[in-house]
């Protein structure tokens, strides 16, 4: 089940290179986001240390540019963005995608397996 990740490298005001790890693709009123993870940043919280940036795409195709979104959609890029990352919670808790129907079943039948390899991986 090894997946390819994309990472995106960013400079901050200061001149330091930091890498993003991308979590997923998304579109939203004909744009597409990303929502990305430092995963050098320790935190209790899920959610912590993820952003959420448009995806400028260049008009020869070749190239594609992460910037922030506009302040205005922010409430409603996070909203939708915390739609999806709970779409994909795996229900045995392994981040993964969940080919459950409601995504956390509960149900008993699948004996903790809902088809996302996780526990191919222990």
């Amino acid at each position: 089940m090894d997946e390819e990740r994309d990472f995106v490298v960013f400079t901050d005001e200061e001149g330091n290179e930091f890498e993003l790890d991308v979590v997923t693709y998304f579109d939203y009123k004909d744009n597409e986001y990303a929502i990305l993870a430092d995963c050098n940043e320790e935190s209790e919280d899920e959610e912590g240390g993820l952003y959420i940036m448009r995806i400028i795409v260049s008009e020869d195709g070749e190239t594609e540019e992460f910037v922030p979104p506009e302040d205005e959609e922010m409430d409603d890029l996070i909203a939708y963005a915390e739609q999806i990352l709970e779409e994909d919670d795996c229900c045995c808790g392994c981040g993964d995608e969940c080919d459950c129907e409601d995504g956390d079943c509960g149900c008993g039948e699948h004996e903790h397996d809902c088809h996302c390899g996780c526990h191919d991986k222990e």
